[in-house]
């Protein structure tokens, strides 16, 4: 008969599995997030995930060596992290890019930033991580991300179970996660949820999903539009928030394991350029401990 498998070899195995989807190259920003919770759950959690990070690193010599003379094969996702050679073959999958996203008409990268004249009269900015749909001349559906929408002649759009439609308006529509918000920057936008109508006017912005909108509230424009500029603003936002927006523009992913750290308030404004360096900044910033890790995968505790 087969033993069952103890407590602690389930709790390694579901921190390989971590690891493996953060190193991915696939991982979101809610998969972050979800790391953050699992390992909250207790320090028995902890330590498997940060045991299954100090294998990987163990392995990280051998498998660049492995890479150059290997070829590149599938492995059993447990096989990973059970040698050099497969974890060698999981990095040359990340750097090819045999995990992709679902195809879309119109995409960008992460840290991308693009734009669209989809239609004369229907301009389009999108923003890093960002799907978009067109279904005809003038009718757009917002798969996730962001996107700057300028509009002189009639469009629509849907995003997060909602239709926008708009004549002559230039708005900010951002999806997350299921979440939406949309910005009113000039002009008006008609907005058809759950058999409701709104119209939003200039200087108004809306955060709806799919069981409940809130009521339109004054923005600060230079704030929503500041990814224009290559900026991203925070002020006295959490750190957790900061990090998971960080996450949207950065290759990679930083993952936030100290719960503490992650309520601390911040003020700042960094650069796309300055992107890269991040985890220093906040290292230094906060005494945090840094751990690099294959892909572009940074834990930060």
């Amino acid at each position: 008969m087969t033993p069952h498998p103890s407590p602690d070899s389930s709790l390694h195995s579901q921190a390989q599995d971590w690891l493996l989807l953060l190193t991915s190259g696939r991982a979101t920003v809610a998969d972050a997030r979800a790391l953050r919770v699992w390992c909250a759950q207790s320090p028995a959690h902890a330590e498997a995930y940060e045991a299954a990070c100090r294998l990987w690193q163990q392995l990280e010599p051998a498998a660049r060596q492995a890479s150059q003379v290997v070829p590149m094969r599938r492995f059993g996702r447990r096989a990973l992290l059970g040698g050099a050679i497969a974890a060698s073959a999981a990095l040359v999958m990340v750097r090819g890019g045999i995990w992709g996203g679902s195809a879309a008409d119109l995409q960008t990268a992460v840290g991308e930033q693009r734009h669209v004249q989809v239609a004369p009269g229907l301009d389009l900015e999108l923003n890093t991580q960002t799907r978009v749909s067109v279904q005809s001349a003038d009718g757009l559906q917002l798969l996730e991300g962001e996107l700057q929408v300028k509009a002189s002649a009639p469009m629509r759009i849907e995003a997060g179970g909602a239709l926008l439609s708009a004549d002559l308006a230039w708005f900010n529509l951002r999806e997350e996660g299921g979440k939406v918000c949309l910005s009113c920057l000039a002009g008006q936008v008609r907005l058809q949820w759950q058999g409701r109508s709104e119209v939003l006017d200039s200087g108004r912005q809306l955060v709806y999903d799919l069981r409940q909108m809130g009521q339109p509230q004054a923005f600060d424009a230079l704030e929503v539009m500041a990814w224009r500029e290559q900026l991203l603003v925070f002020r006295d936002v959490p750190l957790a928030q900061v990090i998971d927006e960080i996450n949207r523009y950065r290759p990679g992913m930083l993952v936030l394991l100290n719960p503490n750290l992650g309520r601390r308030k911040v003020q700042a404004r960094f650069t796309l350029a300055q992107l890269p360096g991040v985890a220093g900044l906040i290292r230094d910033a906060y005494g945090a401990r840094c751990t690099e890790l294959p892909g572009g995968v940074v834990l930060i505790s």
